[in-house]
């Protein structure tokens, strides 16, 4: 029940209210941003100032994971938006005093902590969830000088680091670059990846040396990407590696359809792609042996929770081993079209040691030999967190 508005505060009682009506009717369903988008579409009511505050204030609900039970609906919200805003206009303060929101709180935000990979801060990774992620592009071979040019022309804010460039999360990069020739949109860590290609490159050069099988300086590197989706990871092999032998390869077909779009734009033209589930072997590719299987496998996706907060409200630890099971099936098939002395890059965007370590440890028990494994940490960089291992199959291994 809202209390009687004071005056001046109509507009943000009306903007709370309506966040509340629309948490309550949400379901985890669906992406909470398609949800909001399509709720939108049929409230015509609402201005584009109105949208902003009241998608401001679902997340804001949802960034406090499923605690907090003790609270009302409007309470969760607003502490909600006090530990994820940097400053609060003063309408805001005032409905915190009215609805008496407490100032601190004992609840835990993520209460799986014992689950974490090794090397997660814990307590920083939690505290990130009120942090909203920045945006990253990674600049293409040979575009760094236009791109740059293009965004200071625009005046959009931008931070370089490396081949990354950090910008605003409501930037509109697409309407000043041509998005996948020129640069990616592409997390930061996600573009760390190309850190273990190349790790693989190096070291497929000296496995050349003394196994006939891996190709040698000069030969062109055969490559799956057998969970492609968007196609990231495949630019940034092409972009890394150089001439690719590049098969790419999902479970759904307007994925591959999208991917074919993306290439297209990124100047990729010399590729295979398939439509196959990657728990069960293909008639085709099982005949066949790659240099390097890529595996960005299925997962909780729980590094990238700070983006989509409903995922912590609705997750169950039940997920974990749903996803670590379809993981287990992706690697005893995939792993097998990888050649003698050649390489198996696994990579999740989870958090959970079930998903990560764990996996690569079934493979260490079957021969494979860890080259790297890595967690990528964003929490700290309001960025996601990932997870690498870069595995080799031995020379002799049957």
């Amino acid at each position: 029940m809202l209390p009687d508005p004071q005056k001046g505060l109509g507009r943000y009682y009306s903007y709370l209210n309506s966040a509340v009506k629309i948490i309550g009717s949400y379901q985890g369903h669906e992406p909470l941003a398609h949800f909001l988008k399509n709720y939108f579409s049929r409230e015509k009511k609402y201005g584009g100032s109105d949208r902003k505050q009241v998608t401001q204030l679902c997340y804001a609900y949802y960034r406090l994971g499923k605690d907090f039970a003790d609270l009302s609906f409007e309470q969760r919200v607003l502490l909600g938006l006090r530990l994820s805003s940097k400053e609060i206009a003063a309408p805001w303060n005032a409905l915190l005093a009215i609805y008496k929101v407490p100032e601190t709180f004992s609840g835990a935000v993520f209460p799986w902590k014992d689950q974490l990979s090794g090397g997660i801060d814990p307590a920083a990774f939690e505290h990130s969830f009120f942090v909203q992620p920045d945006l990253f592009l990674r600049i293409r071979p040979g575009n760094e000088a236009p791109v740059i040019k293009k965004l200071e022309q625009a005046a959009l804010p931008f931070q370089k680091e490396g081949d990354a460039l950090r910008l605003p999360n409501t930037a509109k990069a697409g309407e000043v670059l041509a998005l996948n020739s020129e640069a990616v949109i592409q997390d930061l860590s996600s573009q760390r990846i190309a850190g273990f290609l190349h790790r693989f490159k190096s070291l497929a050069l000296d496995v050349s040396q003394i196994s006939p099988d891996v190709p040698g300086p000069g030969s062109r590197v055969s490559v799956w990407d057998c969970c492609a989706a968007s196609g990231g990871k495949s630019i940034l092999a092409a972009d890394v590696l150089g001439t690719i032998t590049l098969t790419v390869s999902d479970i759904r077909p307007s994925i591959i359809a999208n991917l074919k779009k993306r290439f297209h734009e990124a100047g990729i033209k010399n590729f295979r792609s398939l439509v196959t589930d990657a728990t069960k072997p293909d008639g085709q590719l099982s005949r066949e042996r790659f240099d390097l299987v890529i595996a960005d496998v299925p997962c909780s996706g729980s590094g990238t929770w700070s983006r989509t907060p409903e995922r912590l409200h609705y997750f169950s630890t039940d997920e974990i081993k749903t996803y670590a099971g379809l993981q287990r099936r992706i690697l005893a098939n995939v792993t097998q079209s990888v050649k003698p002395g050649g390489f198996f890059l696994y990579i999740t965007c989870s958090v959970f040691r079930a998903e990560n370590e764990d996996q690569v440890a079934w493979l260490q028990q079957r021969g494979w030999v860890v080259k790297d494994q890595q967690v990528l940490e964003g929490y700290k960089l309001k960025a996601d967190t990932m997870f690498g291992a870069l595995l080799q199959k031995k020379a002799n291994f049957i």
